[in-house]
């Protein structure tokens, strides 16, 4: 196999022509508006469902709490993912979505910044522990609730251009 990366033999950046890992260096690459979605959903029982809904859940305002922790994963990313690089947000944006037809919560983060990378993993990153809180919130009225779809929507910004997910439901 060839080392030139192809569309469809694409490179590991985190790998030096050695095979070793390495933070990618992004310190020549122009500062660009970068902006990343990224999308999940949690599925639940109708009551757990109806007990966020209403705002009665017992620990207290469960997608508030959620919002909160989503928005401080986004921040910590480069902390718990070890060659993402820390990086100056200048958006996060958390919104929640109440799928009754699904007896779900579809999470939905937006974040941005001015930077030399993307903020892909930070979008992740935060719809992955959002989703988490609200299992966590939920936990002593639902322990078999399921957290899915989730999945990088979009990306815009710097050299390698957009990419927009192909239509699909969220599972």
């Amino acid at each position: 196999m060839s080392d030139i990366p192809t569309p469809t033999h694409p490179s590991l950046t985190h790998f030096d022509a050695q095979g070793q890992t390495h933070m990618v260096d992004v310190g020549t690459k122009q500062a660009t508006h970068r902006i990343a979605v990224a999308c999940g959903q949690i599925e639940m029982r109708p009551e757990t469902l109806a007990l966020i809904g209403s705002g009665s859940a017992k620990k207290g305002d469960v997608l508030g709490v959620a919002r909160i922790a989503g928005i401080m994963a986004a921040k910590k990313t480069s902390d718990l993912i070890p060659l993402c690089h820390p990086l100056a947000l200048t958006r996060v944006a958390l919104e929640f979505e109440l799928r009754t037809h699904e007896n779900a919560v579809l999470c939905t983060a937006t974040v941005e910044t001015v930077g030399a990378t993307g903020v892909e993993m930070e979008a992740l990153t935060a719809v992955q522990v959002a989703l988490l809180t609200v299992y966590d919130m939920c936990k002593a009225a639902d322990k078999g609730m399921v957290i899915g779809g989730v999945r990088l929507l979009e990306k815009r910004g710097g050299k390698s251009g957009s990419f927009f997910a192909p239509a699909s439901p969220v599972r």
